[in-house]
């Protein structure tokens, strides 16, 4: 029989730990900064509610559009959206730091997406002239970025005047990006609100910057 010792012993670790991890994640908060490489296999974990199938759905990448991924990390994404795409389709995968640009190039020569260009840039600069993109997105990266609207602004510049921007938070990413504030800081920008899938604490949402003033459809 467990002495009640032990149990307010084990209590007492459980609390510290999960005070220790929420002042981590607190810490990272407020440094964002992206996931680093040496931590890239806790990336890879299967994600329920924003899943590749639902990016698919709201992204709705086309054969021979010329696409945009910012901060494809490993490339959980990347290759589903690549074979979307094919057989004429582009897509840039950009990533502040060469390790996982690296990771994703070899990963793509394995799994056989040729059409894939994995390039080392920073979000808040991107490395392309105006209106490049039929399609940007972006998933539990926003958040990472030090400068948020300015990456925001970029990826208005790089978009087709009739492009589409699509965006996926999911908690308990500590750099996690609330809906509402997301969608009043796009629509500064001109692009409308068009669709938006998941819940509170997981979704993935599109703007269209080709609309304006049109009813969105929202699945909770």
């Amino acid at each position: 029989m467990v002495s009640r010792r032990t149990v307010r012993a084990i209590a007492a670790l459980l609390g510290l730990t999960l005070l220790a991890g929420l002042g981590y994640a607190l810490r990272w908060r407020s440094n964002p900064s992206p996931c680093p490489y040496a931590q890239r296999h806790a990336i890879n974990f299967p994600r329920p509610v924003i899943t590749r199938s639902r990016l698919r759905d709201v992204l709705k990448p086309q054969p021979g559009e010329r696409l945009l991924e910012v901060g494809p990390g490993t490339g959980y994404y990347t290759g589903m959206v690549a074979r979307a795409i094919e057989p004429s389709g582009r897509l840039h995968a950009v990533d502040v730091q060469s390790e996982m640009v690296e990771h994703v190039r070899t990963r793509m020569r394995q799994e056989g997406n040729p059409n894939v260009e994995p390039i080392r840039g920073d979000a808040r600069s991107l490395p392309y002239p105006d209106d490049t993109f039929d399609a940007a997105y972006l998933v539990l990266v926003l958040g990472e970025i030090p400068d948020q609207e300015r990456a925001l602004d970029e990826l208005e510049r790089v978009l087709k005047p009739d492009g589409r921007l699509v965006i996926g938070e999911s908690l308990p990413d500590p750099h996690f990006v609330g809906f509402e504030g997301l969608r009043r800081r796009v629509e500064r920008r001109g692009l409308a609100f068009d669709a938006r899938v998941g819940t509170r604490v997981g979704y993935f949402t599109r703007f269209d910057a080709g609309i304006s003033d049109r009813s969105a459809d929202s699945v909770e």
